[in-house]
């Protein structure tokens, strides 16, 4: 599997984490993930990475989370109406999310990355 990364282009999160894949010369296909959310074999792949912590999953600082009062429904969300959640709106989803053929990662933590993205 090719690296996927879904990020946003407003997001100075995203924007580093893309320069640093670019310094590695790492070739990965970048999916806008506003338009374009994670799809939910993806997100079910991604929960199992993290252990099933669905909160993991959620951009909790987003305007659509504090507008939706995700803090308060997603304790009692089930697993599937959250995931179906997330593939709708990609504003809800953490970013940048990283797919590779060896596991995956929200957020950008560069340790994490390292471990997934080998040097070219």
């Amino acid at each position: 599997m090719a690296i996927k990364i879904y990020s946003y282009s407003g997001c100075g999160t995203c924007r580093n984490a893309l320069k640093w894949l670019a310094a590695r010369k790492a070739e990965a296909v970048i999916m806008p993930i506003r338009e374009t959310p994670p799809t939910l074999p993806e997100l079910k792949r991604m929960l199992g990475i993290y252990q099933g912590q669905l909160r993991k999953l959620f951009n909790t600082s987003g305007v659509d989370y504090k507008a939706l009062k995700m803090k308060d429904k997603l304790p009692t969300m089930k697993e599937p109406e959250a995931l179906a959640l997330l593939s709708k709106n990609g504003n809800l989803v953490k970013r940048p999310f990283l797919l590779t053929g060896s596991g995956g990662a929200v957020g950008f933590i560069e340790a994490d990355w390292d471990r997934l993205v080998p040097r070219r």
